[in-house]
């Protein structure tokens, strides 16, 4: 007991009096040092007095599906700070391959009285995947915010990247450089948002003319590995141009052109998505369709504080437009095109 007040104590700047108070739940102690006292205490993981637990906390769950993609770090610290300046603590929550999951997350947050949790990329985007943890999150009334793209039986206020005017770009940007045979790399064939891209490329196909038959389109997990295995088929049907549900996708795709003897951009070109870190000092520097990470993580905030709060805040997906930047790895098609095997 006297080592937990002291370091909540020493957490937040305070006496140890004052932390014995407001554990005992005594007057004497301000509306914001209490709530201080109450977040040091969940964040340094001591449980709750009996007589606080049914309050929550000033923490927010951040649950991220991985690190390596460079896209959600970013999410996440735009989103963390746009909660720390509305006097939130977010908490960041990876999954990680035969570690904690996403369900067990939901779990230990509801635990710690929470008062909200953003989702970024989770299984709420993926058809065959359990979904249990999202009803008991609904069940429970705990505010939820969920980024791009969920199904719509989730009834959460959704943040979401456009992804047909993300494919309308890349699409339009390779036909006005010549491309006729265009390659797809989306993600597993249940996963939302790669079922929103390929949706949308097939109706561009069909408005423009292009050939988009189903042996130009692969299913990859999101990685360099996935996205090089993808291009590597692609290449022997005789694409010109390649567009990634992903950087990692995209840079495995300039991976597997290299290895097969051609360059990038002067006989294939690569799309990729997100226009996430160091995207501009790859080799070459990637062309790729840009989320508006700032504007939608704000949005995601204004949208959590505002269930949390009690306002009555719309549950209808709110989509941004993304922006297409061009760079290196794109150029006019190759009069010596690759030719299918």
């Amino acid at each position: 007991m006297t080592r937990r007040l002291a370091e909540v104590a020493k957490k937040v700047g305070v006496s140890e009096a004052t932390v014995s108070r407001v554990l005992n739940d005594k007057p004497g102690v301000s509306p914001a040092t209490r709530t201080a006292v109450l977040t040091a205490l969940d964040v340094l993981g001591y449980e709750r007095p009996t007589q606080l637990r049914g309050e929550r906390s000033r923490l927010v769950g951040l649950v991220l599906p991985e690190l390596q993609n460079p896209i959600f770090p970013a999410f996440a610290e735009v989103v963390g700070g746009a909660l720390a300046q509305q006097g939130f603590t977010p908490v960041l929550c990876t999954q990680t391959a035969g570690g904690v999951s996403e369900a067990d997350y939901v779990e230990l947050l509801l635990q710690q009285h929470v008062s909200g949790v953003v989702f970024f990329g989770g299984l709420y985007a993926q058809a065959e995947s359990p979904h249990e943890h999202y009803t008991r999150l609904a069940q429970r009334g705990l505010p939820t915010v969920l980024m791009n793209a969920a199904f719509d039986d989730l009834d959460f206020p959704q943040v979401s990247c456009d992804d047909a005017v993300a494919v309308e770009q890349a699409m339009g940007h390779l036909y006005s450089l010549g491309h006729r045979r265009i390659g797809l790399v989306v993600g597993p064939p249940d996963h939302v948002p790669s079922r929103r891209k390929l949706r949308a490329a097939q109706q561009v196909a069909a408005r423009t003319g292009l050939e988009l038959p189903d042996s130009c389109v692969e299913h990859a997990l999101f990685s360099l590995e996935g996205g090089q295995a993808a291009t590597a088929r692609l290449l022997q049907r005789g694409v010109t141009g390649i567009i990634c549900a992903s950087d990692p996708l995209a840079l495995g795709a300039v991976r597997a052109v290299r290895r097969r003897g051609l360059s990038v951009p002067a006989d294939v070109s690569v799309v990729g998505y997100d226009d996430s870190s160091f995207m501009a000092c790859t080799d070459p520097p990637l062309t790729t369709v840009r989320q508006p990470i700032e504007a939608m993580g704000r949005a995601a905030v204004d949208l959590l504080v505002g269930e949390i709060e009690g306002a009555r805040v719309t549950h209808d997906e709110v989509l941004f437009e993304p922006e297409l930047v061009v760079r290196g790895s794109t150029g006019p098609v190759s009069a010596a095109v690759p030719q299918p095997r």
